[in-house]
C-alpha cells in the first residue's frame, strides 16, 4: 500500500467519480494529493471527506490562464509534482446539426485545449522521473451516434499522449493515457435528460458491452495507481482500454 509513497499527485476534475476515486487510492498508496474542480457543493463535500490528507483547489479546466494559476499552486504546496491525472472532462453528446460553436469550444477547451495548457505551464515545476496519465475514451475509437465532438476531443488527447511522450522522455516524464468505456459515475446525470430517457439510455448502452455492466470507478482507478506508479516505469505513450469489451464489437 506504498507504491506512491511520498509521491506528490495533482488529479484535475477530482471531487466526483474516477477523479474522486483515484484520489482515496493515491492516498491509500501514500501520495500526496491535490484536487481541482469548480462545483462548490462538491469541493465542498470532499474537503469535508478528505479534510486535511488532500489540497482542495478551485479551478476551471477550460481557462486557460487558471492553468498558469493552478501550477503556481502547486509549486507553493509541493515543490514539484512526481503525478499529473488529467480527468476533468465534459459529456455532450448531440446530433452534427445542433452543435454550435460556443458548444463546440467547451467540449474541446475543457477536454483538451485545457489540459494541454496546463500541462504546458507544469513543465516547470514537474520533478524527474515523473508521470502523467491522461484519461481518453473508448469513444475516441467507436463511431457512436452523437459522439463527434466528445470522441474528437478524446481522439486529441490520445494523440497527445504520444507525441508529448517523444517530446518528454528525455525529461524522464512518462505520458500515457487510460480509455474507460461506460463506468457508473455522476458524469451521466450531467447530460439533461429527463430520469426515464436516462434509464433508456443507460439499459441501451448496457446491452452493448460484452461484461454486461458499467465499470465501477475502483477499476479505473487502480489503472491510473498502476501508470502513476514506478511500476509502469517502462511503459511510455501507451494506452490502456478499460471497456468491458465494448470496443471489441
Amino acid at each position: 500500500m506504498d507504491r506512491l509513497k511520498n509521491k506528490r499527485a495533482l488529479i484535475t476534475g477530482g471531487t466526483t467519480g474516477i477523479g474522486l476515486e483515484t484520489a482515496r487510492q493515491f492516498l491509500n498508496e501514500g501520495a500526496r494529493v491535490a484536487i481541482t474542480g469548480t462545483n462548490h457543493a462538491t469541493l465542498h463535500a470532499v474537503r469535508h471527506e478528505l479534510g486535511n490528507d488532500a489540497l482542495i483547489i478551485a479551478s476551471d479546466a477550460a481557462d486557460i490562464a487558471a492553468q498558469k494559476s493552478l501550477a503556481n499552486a502547486i509549486e507553493e504546496a509541493f515543490g514539484q509534482l512526481d503525478i499529473l491525472f488529467v480527468n476533468a472532462g465534459i459529456t455532450d453528446m448531440r446530433p452534427i446539426e445542433k452543435w454550435d460553436e460556443a458548444a463546440f469550444d467547451r467540449s474541446m477547451g475543457i477536454n483538451f485545449k485545457g489540459p494541454f495548457f496546463l500541462i504546458q505551464a507544469l513543465l516547470p515545476v514537474f520533478a524527474s522521473p515523473a508521470s502523467i496519465v491522461l484519461n481518453a475514451s473508448i469513444n475516441a475509437h467507436i463511431g457512436m451516434a452523437n459522439t463527434s465532438i466528445y470522441g474528437a476531443s478524446k481522439a486529441a488527447l490520445l494523440s497527445l499522449a504520444r507525441t508529448v511522450s517523444g517530446e518528454l522522455a528525455g525529461r524522464r516524464i512518462r505520458v500515457n493515457a487510460i480509455s474507460p468505456g461506460p463506468i457508473d459515475t455522476p458524469l451521466y446525470g450531467k447530460l439533461g435528460l429527463p430520469e426515464t430517457e436516462l434509464k433508456t439510455v443507460a439499459a441501451s448502452i448496457q446491452g452493448q458491452i460484452p461484461a454486461g455492466r458499467f465499470g465501477r470507478p475502483v477499476e479505473i482507478a487502480k489503472a491510473v495507481v498502476f501508470f502513476a506508479s514506478d511500476e509502469s516505469a517502462f511503459t511510455i505513450g501507451s494506452e490502456l482500454v478499460i471497456d468491458g469489451g465494448m470496443s471489441t464489437l
